[in-house]
């Protein structure tokens, strides 16, 4: 069932130390998520095949809107942890309100922390990378899938809607 995979950000450290204490290989990742499409499918499944257990965390609505500007998210954050949620592959979703995965990575403390190809070593914030050195995360680049994008798709459909 989905919503026992649905966490408050105040759980999260709780559940991902249970997961440890299994013996678990957790992986952690997060972004938008707005309007979930196959990049984003394939993106979490490569992330999942790197460990045991799965957390995804994804921004909440306003910092959706900070970091994506007006009219998005096109979805609310509980409708999008929901989706997240429903996926095979993942194992925990929580929503965290910050511009940055800073406080969600801290409380997830993960052994691999997962992003896509569109960021690097380099582009990575600071902030994440050293919290992701404190606990000593490995850090993983999964290919970009070349052809997928929200903001693409939104364009399209408001090219169909004109």
């Amino acid at each position: 069932m989905t919503s026992d995979k649905i966490v408050r950000l105040e759980e999260l450290e709780q559940r991902a130390n249970k997961l440890r204490t299994t013996g678990k290989r957790i992986v952690a990742t997060n972004g938008c998520f707005d309007l979930l499409h196959v990049g984003h499918i394939r993106y979490l499944s490569a992330a999942r095949a790197l460990g045991d257990a799965l957390i995804v965390g994804i921004n909440g609505d306003q910092s959706v809107r900070e970091l994506k500007g007006a009219g998005r998210p096109v979805t609310s954050e509980s409708d999008r942890a929901e989706i997240v949620a429903a996926l095979e592959c993942v194992d925990l979703v929580t929503i965290f309100p910050e511009v940055r995965a800073t406080r969600f990575l801290e409380l997830a403390s993960p052994h691999v922390y997962v992003k896509g190809g569109d960021y690097n070593q380099d582009t990575l914030n600071a902030e994440e990378r050293q919290v992701l050195q404190k606990i000593g995360a490995k850090i993983d680049i999964v290919p970009f899938e070349r052809g997928y994008s929200t903001s693409n798709l939104l364009a399209r459909i408001n090219k169909i809607k004109k």
